[in-house]
């Protein structure tokens, strides 16, 4: 059967891996449930995603889609705590729906006897901290990128960890520990909202 324009492969896996961990546990899916659910070989599923983990990577990244592929008009005006609360709870609504299941895999990602996962989770970690402030058009440089980086990942981890046990609707809880943590950042990320180094032209000669 021919796929959808829209609708890929790898969306079906998704949504079939996401369907079958809910039905029982993320821990407990295997990928032969997967290709059978949707009536694929092995090597199909093989052919897109290499472990349940790929899977997994894929389904943040497409969170990360939805806050990237959201116009800057959403954010415009805003003082910068506010832009990054925007952006980031994009990010939590679009993973909502699957709450226990992200729990699930993150787990599995920091079991102890998956250390082959802790890398790449770290590198995965810093790189969307960069998106986020790119997303939230937070354009700072140097000592100050670095020290926005910093402030951030801590402020999302620990969000993160209440975002986990929120079952509150509309993620009411998520926001407002967010919020209070934007607004204990507001003494520093104003400072790191600077404008890019414009480069001086060269005289002519």
């Amino acid at each position: 059967m021919a796929e959808s324009p829209r609708v890929t492969r790898r969306d079906r896996i998704i949504e079939a891996a996401l369907a079958l961990a809910e039905e029982n546990s993320w821990a407990d899916l295997r990928l032969h449930r997967v290709a059978d659910r949707l009536g694929l070989s092995l090597a199909a599923v093989r052919a897109e995603f290499r472990d349940l983990d790929a899977i997994a990577d894929a389904w943040f990244a497409r969170a990360l889609d939805e806050v990237l592929s959201a116009p800057p008009a959403e954010i415009a005006g805003r003082p910068p705590p506010e832009r990054l609360l925007v952006v980031m709870m994009r990010w939590f609504d679009a993973l909502a729906p699957h709450r226990t299941v992200a729990r699930e895999m993150l787990r599995a990602k920091l079991y102890p006897g998956h250390p082959q996962h802790w890398g790449p989770l770290i590198a995965d970690l810093s790189r969307l901290m960069h998106w986020f402030l790119d997303a939230a058009r937070i354009a700072s440089t140097g000592r100050a990128r670095q020290l926005a980086e910093i402030g951030l990942t801590a402020l999302f981890l620990t969000t993160l960890r209440g975002w986990l046990r929120d079952d509150s609707e509309s993620q009411t809880r998520t926001r407002e520990q967010l919020e209070r943590g934007l607004r204990a950042a507001d003494r520093w990320l104003p400072r790191l909202t600077l404008a890019p180094r414009v480069r001086r032209a060269s005289a002519p000669e």
